[in-house]
């Protein structure tokens, strides 16, 4: 399938730019600065340019701007691909998926604002609205990836007939986002209860969410399994060398991140390092993708490069028999 270089170098940027603008959403909310901007959505209380008098309304507006440059930046590339590629297109299918989880995402922000849920707001709702916001962000970062891919010249997907590595990368990626949600409601009782100072003793919700953080660790050790196992069954059975050093480094990474893990509770959970904590589930996770968009791709000659493989292996066995 022909890609556009020039597109695809763009469409590689627009998810550089929304991992940073990711990252420094969970700044945000790492430093409890949410309510920098009140309750006003999309003004920051109730102006366009507000008076930065607190650090906090600087931090909040400054995601604000930053987020409206990546949605524009989306309506861009969406822009670009219905110029670029003809009706039909895979590529435009992708960026207009793109759009639609990146018109979803600024509404989710835009509630969580409206609903209150920022700052040191303790709620069971805000712990779903995160969770759900999480998720939501990790699909918007999957639909650019493949975008970009695509727009390269990468090959569709076929998820039929795929077999054992169809499944263990469908239980990866379902396992990643079960475990991203399970990281937000782990970084919400880590915010209000130590930049917050809010005591487990003085509020049921927040001692559910101090007892539920035994359950990431766990959680995250399972789905490390999966990732992991996904990603040595495709360097296995897959002969195309750029899925076996995606899927090298994915391994390479989540042990990585299971250590930084290991030490963000160790040193309770400071900023700097939640943020690299979320920076590498971002890498994981983007590379997770690339690798399912590799070893999924519906290309007669991967079938063809498996077949020689095992011919290959056929006769080599046969010679040593001999």
């Amino acid at each position: 399938m022909g890609g556009n270089r020039r597109f695809a170098q763009y469409a590689w940027g627009v998810v550089a730019a929304n991992v940073v603008v990711i990252l420094w959403g969970a700044f945000v909310r790492a430093t409890g600065s949410g309510a920098g901007c009140g309750d006003h959505w999309p003004l920051c209380n109730g102006e366009v340019i507000p008076r930065a008098e607190q650090i906090e309304t600087l931090i909040e507006f400054s995601h604000r701007v930053t987020s409206g440059l990546a949605l524009l930046a989306v309506v861009a590339l969406l822009i670009w691909a219905l110029r670029a590629f003809p009706k039909g297109h895979i590529v435009r299918k992708a960026a207009a998926a793109s759009m639609a989880l990146m018109i979803l995402e600024a509404l989710i922000g835009a509630a969580l604002v409206l609903l209150q849920y920022v700052a040191f707001n303790i709620s069971l709702g805000r712990a779903i609205w995160m969770a759900a916001h999480l998720v939501n962000t990790l699909l918007l970062l999957a639909a650019l990836v493949l975008t970009a891919w695509w727009g390269q010249g990468g090959r569709i997907l076929r998820l039929r007939g795929q077999g054992l590595i169809g499944w263990s990368l469908l239980l990866a990626t379902v396992g990643m986002l079960v475990l991203s949600m399970s990281g937000a409601i782990t970084a919400l009782g880590d915010t209000l209860v130590i930049t917050g100072g809010i005591s487990p003793a003085e509020h049921a919700l927040v001692a559910t969410l101090v007892e539920l953080r035994i359950l990431h660790p766990i959680i995250a050790f399972v789905v490390g399994a999966l990732v992991i196992g996904a990603a040595w069954i495709v360097i296995q059975r897959r002969t195309d060398g750029g899925a076996q050093r995606v899927g090298r480094l994915i391994i390479a990474l989540y042990v990585a991140q299971l250590l930084i893990g290991s030490l963000n509770v160790a040193l309770r959970a400071p900023v700097w390092l939640q943020l690299v904590h979320l920076a590498f589930t971002c890498a994981i996770w983007i590379l997770l993708v690339v690798l399912a968009a590799q070893a999924l791709a519906s290309d007669e000659a991967t079938k063809v490069g498996e077949q020689q493989h095992l011919a290959n292996f056929g006769r080599s066995t046969s010679a040593q028999q001999l």
